[in-house]
């Protein structure tokens, strides 16, 4: 026995298909529209931040890469260490502000729709741009070990993905003898 609008109904009457195979297609047309809006609108945000004292602006993209920065003339007497620190704070800060964003985008263009990708998407961005004046709540990680001695054959075994190179400081900039 079938159900009253089951495939059996479909089967007998061939117009009863092909309307509410019209109605799923522009159903879905509607909804690839929808996330094409949502994701065209998503691409044009830029969101600005500005340092305390007004000497740093970073404006980025909703994928976190730095479309503008502007400095105001007081960093002309900051030191080079004090400059860089200014930048990515305020960098941070304005990547801070995304997930709110495209949330705001995706709430406007898609409604309630994809409950479960939107919260994958933003808790995605949530962790790629937290908030840099909320206290972390992860362990810092572990200092990395000694780099392993060459093996066999003179080749070196390369060193963990988790253990990046360090990079030079200033106090070393004059130290030959430092590779770091």
């Amino acid at each position: 026995m079938t159900s009253p609008n089951g495939l059996g109904d479909l089967m007998r009457d061939p117009d009863e298909t092909i309307r509410r195979m019209d109605d799923w297609a522009a159903g879905f047309a509607a909804k690839a529209e929808r996330y094409q809006a949502a994701q065209e609108q998503t691409e044009r945000l830029r969101l600005t931040a500005t340092s305390s004292d007004g000497a740093v602006s970073v404006t980025v993209g909703a994928d976190g890469t730095v479309t503008d920065l502007t400095f105001s003339n007081k960093v002309k007497s900051f030191p080079l260490d004090e400059l860089s620190r200014q930048i990515l704070t305020t960098m941070r800060r304005a990547q801070a502000g995304i997930a709110d964003r495209v949330a705001g985008v995706m709430a406007e263009q898609l409604g309630d729709e994809d409950r479960e990708t939107r919260t994958a998407l933003l808790d995605n961005l949530r962790g790629r741009f937290p908030d840099p004046d909320e206290p972390d709540d992860q362990p810092a990680p572990a200092e990395p070990g000694p780099v392993p001695p060459p093996v066999s054959g003179g080749a070196a075994v390369p060193p963990s993905p988790a253990a990046p190179p360090r990079r030079r400081t200033a106090e070393h900039e004059d130290d030959d003898n430092n590779p770091w």
